[in-house]
């Protein structure tokens, strides 16, 4: 008995040691949303430490690109950030023209601008009805696809497709404004703004929101930088940076509008800072729609640009050039060159190299969905599982624009 009482007083003098348990959230888990798992080390219900695990998808798109010839890489880049596929059309497409040294119409410019802002909207609603889900707030899942929804029917008037358009083209877009796009654009356009008051009437001042968002997921903007965090996650923390304003492409040094910052640099601020620019997008949206320049949708390059199909059945130059560009593609001339985009998620850039042919030599895709999830391990350090939903959410990643 002597023994056994010396025993259990041993045994309750030893201090207790804190351990932790490992827990993989995903790839199943809901909010994240199909292929990213995360290793978590808990102690109880607080987060010691992150990592992103990510790749699921294993597309390769980089190395297939060295395989297409110019023109074939642009359905492949729809395909890397398919929520916003005009954005990643767009970078790609700005980086072989500079290579060929072609000037592209105001038109098209302005067509482009126009329907990458469509698209943003299209993109930031699925972020906010898809976060607001994690959260707990199931309507505006259903209404932000709602609108979604007329977005994608204006795609498909001007594409043929609802997504995946593959709608520009080097040298502009694939084909002119099809015939009443200004009233179903301008509908959409003035009917929009309401909508996003209604989300707001829904969400800001809403307290479960509030709580759920205000104070979490924060992380300084230093770290952010340090880490390649770009877009609406460093204008969140204060950082009035946006390459459409302060290195304007495709003529977008013509519109005004204005980039919204916020200086909380958590959830609820990077939540602030798209709702604002959903508003912006309609508003540069609507200056290209009743600004647009009449002429050409194509520049004026006939060893890149197919000819007119009217020419190419009367003009046997345009018929010799059709079946060059067809069955062989267009050579670039020899360099490299890197163009980057404001995409919704941030810095979206193509670094390009060519060696003369008809095929690129390299191209290597910076997208801002990779930058921005490196933040992930430090933001949920030390912080509630239950708020990591919250966080991780924030940050509006497309893992196709992580696959590596």
């Amino acid at each position: 008995m002597a023994d056994t009482a010396t025993l259990e007083h041993a045994t309750s003098a030893e201090p207790r040691r804190r351990r932790t348990m490992t827990l993989n959230m995903g790839p199943q888990h809901p909010s994240t949303h199909g292929v990213l798992r995360i290793v978590v080390d808990l102690d109880g219900e607080v987060i010691k430490k992150a990592v992103a695990d990510i790749g699921f998808l294993h597309t390769g798109i980089e190395k297939q690109c060295e395989t297409k010839n110019w023109q074939q890489v642009v359905p492949l880049t729809d395909r890397v950030d398919y929520l916003s596929n005009l954005a990643n059309n767009l970078a790609y497409v700005l980086a072989v023209e500079r290579l060929l040294q072609i000037e592209i119409p105001p038109r098209a410019q302005y067509l482009r601008v126009m329907l990458c802002e469509l698209s943003r909207i299209a993109s930031h609603l699925v972020w906010l009805g898809t976060h607001a889900l994690d959260i707990g707030a199931m309507s505006m899942f259903m209404y932000c696809f709602r609108e979604r929804e007329d977005i994608l029917k204006i795609l498909e008037m001007f594409s043929g497709q609802r997504m995946m358009t593959s709608y520009l083209r080097i040298g502009g877009v694939a084909l002119d404004a099809p015939r009443g796009w200004e009233k179903v654009v301008g509908n959409f356009l003035a009917d929009f703004p309401s909508k996003i008051d209604m989300y707001e009437n829904l969400l800001t001042g809403n307290p479960i929101w509030t709580i759920r968002t205000q104070g979490v997921g924060y992380m300084s903007l230093e770290d952010l930088l340090n880490w390649g965090a770009t877009g609406p996650m460093i204008r969140a923390a204060g950082c009035k940076w946006d390459i459409r304003k302060d290195e304007p492409y495709s003529s977008y040094e013509k519109f005004d509008f204005e980039v919204p910052v916020r200086d909380k640099s958590d959830v609820f601020s990077r939540y602030e800072v798209r709702i604002f620019e959903l508003r912006q997008a309609v508003k540069i949206a609507k200056q290209a729609l009743e600004g647009m320049p009449s002429g050409p949708f194509q520049a004026d390059a006939p060893r890149v640009v197919l000819p007119e199909r009217e020419k190419m059945k009367t003009q046997m130059e345009s018929l010799i050039y059709h079946f060059k560009i067809v069955t062989e593609g267009f050579a670039v001339p020899a360099g490299e060159v890197y163009v980057p985009i404001e995409s919704p998620r941030g810095e979206l850039g193509y670094y390009i190299v060519s060696d003369g042919t008809g095929k690129p030599y390299r191209v290597h895709m910076r997208t801002p969905s990779f930058g921005n999830l490196q933040t992930l391990g430090p933001m949920l350090e030390n912080t509630l599982i239950a708020d990591s939903i919250a966080a991780l959410g924030s940050m509006d990643f497309v893992l196709g624009d992580t696959d590596r």
